[in-house]
C-alpha cells in the first residue's frame, strides 16, 4: 500500500548570525515529530533552510568587508553544520539565494501585481531595522518595536503594497471553520483579537532603501521584502511554478502538513503567508504551530551577557542525544523554557545517566552474570509481570496520543515511565535473590527476558528523540528494529538471544565542579568576542516593604503543598480572576486567582503549582475559593506561578 505524504517545514533560519540553542530548538523538534511520523507509516518530506535577503543582512556584510553573498555563504554554512552536528533528517536544505527560488518568487510578485493585489504606493512610519518591519505609532510599545524592544526610526519611501483586507474575512471564515489550523490555541485567539478582527492594514512588499534582495524584474528599483520572498519557500521547495509547471514533489506533498515555527513569527504565517496563497489560489497549509522559546536561565540569551549556549558547545561537553534530549524534554507544549547548564547535568545525572544508563546496565550485567548473556524467556511468570507489559504497552499508547497531538515533551516523559517501571520491576523481583535458589532459575530467566523487552520497546520509541542512543542500546540487547505495530505486543525479542558480553555506560555521570569551569570558558570567549572585558553585573534585585518579622510556629501554621491544575476557566464578567479545579492528594480544590491578564485559562490545565491550602475560604466576585496559588511579581507587576522544579506528585508537602 502506498504510504500517505506528510510535509513537514521549520521556520528559514535567518543568516545574521550562528543560531543558538534556542534557535537550534526548533530543527530538532522537527526532526523528533519527522521521525515519529516515518515510524507511523508516512512518506515523510523535512524541509528546512536559511532567510538570506534584508537590509540587516546587507549592513552585517558592509561591517564584515564582505559583500552579501560571502556573509550569508558563511553563515548559511554554519547553520547547516549545526543542524547536522544534531543528527536531522531533513530531506531538502533550501536558501533564498538559491536561483530557483528567487526566479519564483519574481513570477508570483508579477502574478499578484498583475492580479491587482499589489499596487505601488508610499510608506511612511517607524521602522525598526533588525525585524525588517515597518509600524504606525499606535502600533509601538513605549515607543519601541512591539516585536523585539529594539529602537526604531522614522522611515518613508515608495513601495509596493499587497491589498491583505481583500482576502481577510475569507481567512477569518477559515480559521474559525478549521480550529486545528492555528495551534496552541491562545496562538489562535491572539491573532483573531489582535490583528484579524480589529482590520488588517494592507503590507509593504518591496523595499528601495536597500539593494540585497530580489529584484521586482518590472521594476528594478525595488526589491522584494522579506516575508513574500521568505514565506514562499514552502512551496518553491518542491518545485512549485507559478506558470503551472510544478514539479511531481509539488503535486505529491503540498498542502504542508505542518508548519513549525517559533511563537514571535506567528503572525506572518497564519495570517499573511494564508493570504499570499488565496491569492495564488493554493490551499492553505493543514497546520501551523507556534512553539515556545527555550530562555537562559529565564532570560533571553544575548553575547554581551556572555549567556548565549550553543548546541555545539553543549554537545561538545554532553553528547548529541543528552542535548537533544534536554531541549526536547524541558520545552513545555505552550509556555516558555528554561535553560541552564547546572539543569542539563543535573537532567543528565537523574535521567540519562541513572533511569535509562544505569538500567541498560545492570540489565545486561545480570544476564552476563547470572546465564552467560543468553536471554530466554522461560514462560514463569507472576503477578507483577502483567503490571510490567501493562504499564509498557498503555505507555505506547500514550506516546503515540501525545505525539499526534504535537506534545513532544510528555512523549519523551511517558517514554521515560517504561524506564522507570522497568527500574521498579528489578526492586520488585530481586534477581539477586533469586539467583541464589536454584529452583528459582527459570523464573529469573523470565524476569531478566522481561526486563531486555521492555528496554527494547522504550528504545524503539526512543529512536525519534535520541536516535543514537536506541542504535547503540539496539546493539547492546541484540535486539531487533521494532515497528510501531511491533510495540502493540509484548514479546518481541527472540528467545535466546545473547546479549552483549561487554556493555557500553550510555551516559557518564558528571560533576558540576568540573563542568562550570569549563562553561565560564565559554562564557569569557563570548564576552571577549562582544568587546565585552568586565563580567556582567548581577541583576538587581527588587526592593520590597519588609513585613514583621514572626516565629516558626507561626510559618508552620501555614501549609504549603503542590497542586496540579486539572481544569480552569475564566470567571465571567471579571478582567482579572480565573477559576481553577486544583488536584491536592486525593482532593480537588476550586481556588480563583487574579492572573488573567497573565494566563490564559487554557495554558492552566495540567500546571504543577504551589498553594497555601488551609487559607479561610472566601468568596471573588461571587465565586467560592478555598486557597491561595503562589506567585512571584517583578518591578512592572508581572506575575510567574510558582512552580516545583522537579516533577513532584500532586500533595506533596512543601517545608
Amino acid at each position: 500500500m502506498e504510504k500517505k505524504p506528510y510535509y513537514i517545514t521549520t521556520a528559514i533560519a535567518y543568516t545574521s548570525g550562528k543560531p543558538h540553542i534556542g534557535n537550534t530548538y526548533e530543527i530538532v523538534l522537527a526532526d523528533s515529530i519527522a521521525r515519529y511520523k516515518r515510524m507511523q507509516g508516512y512518506d515523510v518530506r523535512f524541509q528546512t533552510g536559511t532567510d538570506e535577503h534584508g537590509q540587516k543582512i546587507e549592513l552585517k556584510a558592509a561591517e564584515a568587508g564582505v559583500t552579501p553573498k560571502q556573509f550569508v555563504d558563511n553563515v548559511a554554512g554554519e547553520i547547516k553544520r549545526i543542524w547536522d552536528l544534531m543528527n536531522t533528517s531533513y530531506d531538502k536544505f533550501i536558501r533564498t539565494t538559491d536561483e530557483y527560488h528567487e526566479k519564483q518568487v519574481q513570477k508570483i510578485f508579477k502574478k499578484l501585481y498583475d492580479k491587482g493585489d499589489i499596487y505601488k504606493g508610499h510608506y511612511e512610519g517607524m521602522y525598526c531595522t533588525p525585524c525588517e518591519s515597518f509600524w504606525t505609532e499606535s502600533q509601538l510599545v513605549d515607543g519601541k518595536c512591539p516585536d523585539c524592544g529594539r529602537k526604531v526610526k522614522p522611515a518613508k519611501e515608495e513601495a509596493y503594497f499587497f491589498k491583505m483586507s481583500k482576502y481577510a474575512d475569507r481567512l477569518i471564515d477559515y480559521i474559525n471553520e478549521h480550529p486545528e489550523f492555528i495551534q496552541p490555541v491562545s496562538r489562535k485567539n491572539e491573532m483573531m483579537n489582535n490583528f484579524l478582527l480589529p482590520g488588517l492594514q494592507d503590507l509593504c512588499v518591496s523595499r528601495t532603501s536597500f539593494k540585497w534582495g530580489i529584484p521586482v524584474d518590472f521594476d528594478d528599483r525595488h526589491v522584494v521584502y522579506v516575508w513574500l520572498d521568505a514565506l514562499t519557500n514552502y512551496i518553491t521547495g518542491l518545485g512549485y511554478d507559478c506558470d503551472g509547471d510544478n514539479d511531481e514533489l509539488f503535486k505529491k506533498y503540498w498542502p504542508a502538513d505542518l508548519h513549525l515555527i517559533g511563537k514571535d513569527i506567528i503572525r506572518f504565517h497564519t495570517i499573511y503567508w494564508p493570504i499570499f496563497l488565496m491569492a495564488l489560489d493554493l490551499p492553505l497549509p493543514k497546520q501551523v504551530f507556534g512553539h515556545p522559546w527555550l530562555l537562559q536561565g529565564g532570560d533571553k540569551m544575548s553575547k554581551s551577557k556572555g549567556n548565549v549556549i550553543y548546541a555545539d558547545d553543549m554537545a561538545d561537553m554532553f553528547g548529541v542525544d543528552a542535548v537533544r534530549y534536554f531541549v526536547l524534554h524541558e520545552m513545555p507544549f505552550e509556555n516558555d523554557g528554561v535553560i541552564t547548564w547546572e539543569l542539563v547535568v543535573e537532567r543528565l545525572n537523574s535521567e540519562l545517566a541513572n533511569t535509562l544508563g544505569n538500567l541498560v546496565n545492570r540489565t545486561i550485567s545480570m544476564s552476563n552474570k547470572y546465564f552467560g548473556g543468553v536471554v530466554t524467556d522461560k514462560g514463569v511468570t507472576a503477578e507483577v509481570d502483567d503490571d510490567l507489559k501493562n504499564t509498557i504497552l498503555e505507555a505506547v499508547k500514550k506516546v503515540d496520543a501525545k505525539m499526534n497531538d504535537l506534545r513532544v515533551a510528555d512523549a519523551i516523559t511517558e517514554t521515560f515511565n517504561i524506564f522507570k517501571r522497568c527500574n521498579k520491576y528489578i526492586d520488585e523481583t530481586m534477581p539477586w535473590a533469586l539467583a541464589k535458589d536454584e529452583t528459582q532459575a527459570d523464573r529469573l530467566s523470565t524476569v531478566l527476558y522481561n526486563l531486555v523487552e521492555g528496554i527494547s520497546i522504550g528504545a524503539a520509541l526512543l529512536e525519534p528523540f535520541m536516535p543514537e542512543t536506541t542504535a547503540k542500546i539496539r546493539k547492546q540487547l541484540n535486539a531487533p528494529e521494532l515497528t510501531l505495530e511491533d510495540l502493540t505486543k509484548f514479546g518481541n525479542y527472540v528467545s535466546g538471544t545473547k546479549v552483549t558480553d561487554s556493555p557500553e555506560i550510555l551516559f557518564a555521570r558528571l560533576d558540576i565542579n568540573e563542568i562550570m569551569p569549563k562553561v565560564e570558558e565559554i562564557r569569557a570567549k563570548q564576552r571577549a568576542q562582544a568587546g565585552v572585558t568586565e563580567e556582567p553585573q548581577a541583576e538587581a534585585g527588587i526592593d520590597v516593604e519588609k513585613k514583621p518579622e514572626i516565629s516558626i510556629d507561626d510559618f508552620m501554621k501555614v501549609q504549603l503543598r503542590v497542586g496540579e491544575i486539572l481544569k480552569c476557566e475564566e470567571v465571567p464578567k471579571s478582567k482579572k480572576l480565573l477559576c481553577s479545579q486544583v488536584k491536592i492528594g486525593s482532593e480537588v480544590k476550586q481556588i480563583v486567582s487574579g492572573i488573567k491578564q497573565h494566563y490564559s485559562a487554557e495554558e492552566m490545565v495540567g500546571k504543577k503549582v504551589v498553594v497555601v491550602t488551609n487559607l479561610k475560604p472566601a468568596k471573588l466576585a461571587g465565586v467560592l475559593s478555598e486557597g491561595m496559588l503562589l506567585c512571584a511579581e517583578d518591578a512592572e507587576g508581572n506575575l510567574s506561578l510558582l512552580t516545583p522544579e522537579k516533577d513532584m506528585p500532586n500533595g506533596a508537602e512543601i517545608r
